[in-house]
């Protein structure tokens, strides 16, 4: 964008803007996704780079993965499919993250399923290399150890306390 008016558009343009958009949803960085969305020309949103970014990163703010996974057949370009499987990755540690918070234990199938998985040897591999806190047992993922209690020290009730002092003075001044 820097250079808009001292050089000729590269017909390549819109293909690289998505896919830095690609990379930034990949990334799981929404909001650095947003800011770059806002700074395209209005034109830009109509182009099927831009548009299949803009599409992904809606269902997956929906949380509708299997949009996702099966927007695999109509990336705009050959050159999308890496970042497709970046972002499977993020889906799947979403996933993960969220499984290990609602539940205490799955059945192993159920949780090959829930994250997406081609096989069971597949889960295991994920669990031993990436999840270290989940155990195996009874044919069950136990979650147990990924439970993380949320704790509000003193810091964050100052915060919180000089917070709404900020709200209150903000609202005398206006």
């Amino acid at each position: 964008m820097d250079t808009r008016g001292i050089l000729p558009p590269s017909p390549e343009e819109y293909r690289i803007l998505g896919l830095n958009l690609m990379r930034l949803l990949a990334e799981n960085r929404v909001a650095e996704f947003h800011t770059e969305l806002e700074l395209l020309p209005p034109r830009a949103l109509d182009h099927p780079c831009i548009k299949y970014a803009v599409e992904l990163e809606q269902s997956f703010m929906e949380g509708t993965y299997n949009r996702l996974t099966n927007g695999r057949q109509a990336v705009p370009h050959e050159t999308y499919l890496y970042f497709m499987d970046l972002l499977a990755e993020t889906i799947r540690d979403e996933i993960a993250d969220c499984s290990g918070q609602a539940y205490d234990h799955l059945p192993v199938d159920d949780a090959r399923k829930m994250l997406m998985f081609s096989s069971e040897q597949k889960l295991l591999e994920y669990i031993s290399e990436i999840q270290h806190e989940w155990e195996v047992q009874n044919h069950s993922v136990l979650f147990h150890m990924a439970k993380v209690q949320p704790r509000v020290g003193i810091q964050a009730h100052q915060m919180i306390k000089r917070s709404l002092c900020y709200a209150r003075e903000l609202e005398r001044v206006v």
